[in-house]
């Protein structure tokens, strides 16, 4: 029987259709950055689509940028389609900015309407902006935009600079599985050389602002979160950069109570710079010395994570697999927990020669 499928064509080519109307390319503005903030109104939404390409030999357009207040989301969104003579378009959004105001008062808001959004979807990377707006960070693009020094900053890319990036998704996913996220967080830089500046990573606590790691707490995060490459160690005249990083959770129990955490964390790196190659005893002590480095942020990033009550980290939900019945009992009270228990640190550092 083929009645339905010619039915069905014929619906198709009569216009009877449910789905979208077909739009030319040269007809829509393809917004490629999304930014949201608190508004005067409620909701302050800013979307960039970066350098655009026109005309046959597609010679480049300034970026778009098109801002709109109102007092929830999707009235913000749909407010900008009014801003633009071309049909503004979602679906290319791959970087995605919150405000560190609106972090502060809640991030569910924002990561539901992604989710629901048919256009938005969780794909897309997620950034903080910390000492300022994400309007702000938008703008100090420019012409050119921010999309390129937003690229530039990928971790997933061997020429990204920075050390973990997360999508809409992954800190969805974290905030509704352990109630805690990190964010890697962003600064408006303001002099002229770059746009955007790195500033550490904010923490989330149910779906707010709790705090931010930077520096030596920063890079304990990376180390504890299994990443990343690129970070360079120092020991006197020699120079050894890390190419990759895991760490290894543990729980031991007294009776039904965890008691300690035990962290291994292993790292392999190669020689960079040096007078002389070490070898022997001077290569252990050098391996030795990188090890207490890269100890002392883990546990910078650890006290830090404690206070906050927030295992970002998921090492707790790492080392249940080792322990599933023990870990069901206790789980609903693991962040007091964690901010508690005793940690013990190894770090174990393999440096190629």
């Amino acid at each position: 029987m083929k009645i339905f499928p010619v039915l069905l064509t014929a619906v198709l080519l009569t216009g009877c259709s449910g789905l979208p109307a077909a739009r030319e390319m040269g007809d829509m503005a393809l917004l490629r950055t999304l930014g949201v903030d608190r508004g005067a109104a409620g909701v302050e939404v800013t979307g960039s689509t970066g350098p655009q390409a026109k005309g046959l030999q597609a010679e480049g357009e300034s970026s778009l940028v098109l801002s709109a207040d109102d007092d929830t989301l999707s009235a913000a969104c749909l407010a900008m389609q009014g801003q633009s003579d071309s049909f503004v378009f979602f679906g290319y959004v791959d970087q995605l900015l919150l405000g560190e105001t609106l972090a502060e008062q809640g991030v569910t808001p924002v990561l539901d309407y992604a989710a629901r959004n048919t256009e938005l979807g969780l794909g897309a990377r997620l950034w903080l902006i910390r000492d300022g707006s994400a309007r702000d960070a938008i703008q100090a693009g420019g012409q050119e935009g921010i999309e390129k020094r937003l690229e530039t900053l990928r971790a997933d890319g061997k020429m990204g600079i920075t050390s973990l990036t997360r999508t809409a998704g992954e800190v969805y996913t974290d905030l509704l599985e352990r109630g805690c996220a990190f964010v890697p967080a962003l600064s408006p830089a303001g002099d002229g050389t770059a746009q955007l500046t790195q500033r550490g990573y904010g923490v989330l606590k149910g779906d707010t602002l709790a705090g931010f790691l930077e520096g030596d707490e920063a890079r304990g995060l990376e180390l504890l979160a299994g990443g990343p490459t690129g970070h360079i160690l120092t020991v006197g005249s020699t120079s050894v950069k890390t190419t990759s990083a895991h760490t290894k959770s543990r729980l031991e129990f007294q009776g039904e109570m965890p008691s300690l955490l035990r962290l291994t964390c292993r790292i392999e790196a190669r020689l960079t710079e040096y007078d002389r190659r070490p070898q022997g005893e001077e290569l252990r002590a050098l391996m030795t010395a990188a090890e207490e480095q890269e100890r002392a942020c883990i546990q910078r990033a650890l006290t830090r994570l404690q206070e906050l009550e927030a295992d970002c980290a998921g090492l707790g939900a790492q080392a249940a697999m080792y322990c599933p019945a023990q870990w069901q009992r206790g789980q609903g009270d693991w962040p007091r927990g964690f901010s508690q228990i005793p940690i013990e640190i190894e770090v174990q550092v393999a440096i190629q020669t």
